[in-house]
């Protein structure tokens, strides 16, 4: 089933193009690394599939709906975890977590219920009744991970998920993120920790310079480059670089 349909993609900022032409479509079941350098567009890209910033040209369709059509009703099939997610201070984690949950229209009933599962498995259950001024960056992150998921979205779209996590929380992520595909979801995973994606993902895309370079199948690059190539040698290969 197509999840995200993304058709000549651009965004430019005064003389400078973020984005260009990027034409991108996504299966349900798969984890997608999308990959590239300090300022080469990922970000951009994830906040137009968003409707954050509006595109210059090209469309984004979710689950079949225009973002730039309808964004409400294409925001309920995406769950989205910002690199740096951004809590009112003296809310509580858990009010947090249900007033997140009621916005999707879930009752108290199913939101605590999924608090109950999720707020273990991350390992908030001491914090999760403590104001979010007192959360270090890791734990806002595993709070944004359970209320990016809270709705069980079709998308779930990860920007540097891993940044403020201990290698055990990395650990918990990466299981959940396989468990939760299995189950015919798609996640984007944006990052730069290169071997982190050759482990967990299925396909890579590589933006460079605003353009989508290479889009393929883990195992497709591998077998095209050489078995022997870690991901991280074929991206500076691709990119033009060279691993020192």
């Amino acid at each position: 089933m197509e999840i995200l349909n993304i058709q000549k993609l651009s965004k430019v900022f005064g003389d400078f193009s973020a984005v260009k032409d990027l034409d991108l479509i996504l299966e349900s079941g798969s984890i997608y690394a999308l990959l590239g350098p300090n300022g080469a567009g990922k970000t951009t890209t994830i906040k137009m599939i968003m409707g954050l910033l509006k595109p210059t040209s090209g469309s984004v369709r979710i689950c079949g709906t225009d973002i730039s059509e309808n964004r409400v009703e294409a925001l309920k099939h995406v769950g989205y975890l910002p690199d740096e997610p951004f809590y009112h201070d003296y809310l509580k984690g858990s009010e947090i977590l249900r007033f997140v949950g009621e916005v999707h229209g879930l009752s108290l009933k199913e939101i605590e219920l999924i608090m109950s599962e999720y707020v273990p498995l991350f390992e908030l259950e001491e914090a999760i009744e403590d104001y979010a001024v007192n959360f270090s960056l890791g734990m806002k992150k595993r709070l944004g991970l359970i209320a990016s998921i809270i709705h069980s979205p079709e998308v779930l779209i990860l920007d540097e998920p891993i940044n403020g996590l201990d290698p055990y929380g990395v650990k918990i992520l990466h299981e959940f993120l396989v468990n939760y595909v299995s189950k015919g979801k798609t996640v984007i995973y944006s990052t730069h920790v290169l071997l982190q994606a050759e482990q967990l993902c299925d396909s890579v895309g590589i933006i460079y310079k605003g353009e989508l370079i290479r889009n393929a199948k883990l195992d497709d690059l591998k077998k095209e480059y050489s078995d022997s190539q870690s991901l991280e040698e074929i991206f500076f290969e691709i990119t033009g670089h060279h691993v020192e």
